[in-house]
């Protein structure tokens, strides 16, 4: 049923609601910047324009370097050497071959040169009638696993009295040997190693220091200590068992228990630990 409107009353007419003039229209835009593309698009230039100069001044330099350097100096900056025999006879030709310095780490479990070859002198090793150059500073850093090889004790002991400076790491090394700064060669495995010429030996002579800064002096002679027990507290504090010591030195591993027991009482000290700590603070090593 249709549903009647009420009368209107005239003396009380229907209010109406004026709306402004502008809330009846959609607020006008703001006028488009026309300049803003073109702004980006300069900078853009300007950025693409940098980079080519930069390019351009890079490539200056290239050529620059190119020029300079001599068009065939005859050296080759990194050699690949093959086989164990190859690698034992470079290593011989960069120590007999050194005029100053002589830098090797010697690492354990390396079949290349074995211990008493890789430390006896130079004279000893070389083709007879062969001097060795005077004047030769020898750095030789060893790992404990290279102090656990047979005879590796008495050709160290050899060393230091022949005044070359050998020191310990407790971290594994590979096997490195440098002359003179300029030749180095690393052992990458049993079977291949590569030698390294400048500029590029700056890399392992700086990974020689490094490796250095951290390390300790192999032995130091000190009075109050004999021989054998500046050995067996050197391999002890290398890590080595009093069944490894033993053998290395030649001797029972009760013996190496005593002696050491003998130095704690010389240290004043009840352990192992408090030993390795006194001699070091007291220049025993």
């Amino acid at each position: 049923m249709p549903t009647s409107k009420p009368p209107l009353d005239p003396g009380n007419p229907p209010r109406t609601t004026e709306v402004p003039e502008h809330a009846s229209r959609p607020p006008a835009r703001e006028p488009a910047h026309d300049d803003a593309p073109a702004d980006m698009e300069e900078r853009l230039r300007a950025v693409f324009r940098q980079l080519g100069e930069d390019l351009r001044r890079a490539e200056s330099a290239v050529a620059g370097l190119v020029r300079a350097r001599p068009a065939d100096d005859g050296l080759v900056y990194v050699e690949t050497v093959e086989g164990s025999v190859a690698q034992g006879r470079r290593i011989l030709e960069l120590e007999t071959g050194s005029r100053h310095t002589f830098q090797a780490f010697l690492t354990g479990l390396n079949t290349v040169t074995p211990v008493p070859r890789t430390l006896t002198s130079p004279a000893d090793a070389a083709p007879p009638g062969f001097d060795s150059v005077p004047g030769v500073t020898y750095q030789l850093l060893v790992d404990r696993d290279f102090l656990a090889e047979p005879a590796a004790v008495a050709a160290l002991e050899e060393r230091v009295r022949r005044g070359e400076q050998v020191r310990v790491i407790d971290s594994p090394l590979l096997k490195l040997a440098i002359a003179d700064g300029e030749v180095g060669m690393v052992q990458l495995s049993q079977e291949r190693a590569v030698l390294l010429r400048q500029p590029l030996t700056m890399l392992v002579t700086e990974l020689f220091a490094t490796a250095w800064r951290h390390s300790r002096p192999y032995l130091r002679e000190v009075a109050e200590l004999a021989p054998v027990d500046r050995q067996i507290l050197q391999l002890m504090l290398s890590g080595l068992t009093d069944a490894a010591t033993a053998k290395q030195l030649g001797t029972s591993p009760r013996t190496v228990q005593r002696r050491l027991r003998a130095l704690m009482d010389l240290a004043s000290v009840t352990s192992r630990l408090q030993l390795g700590w006194y001699a070091m603070r007291n220049n025993w090593m």
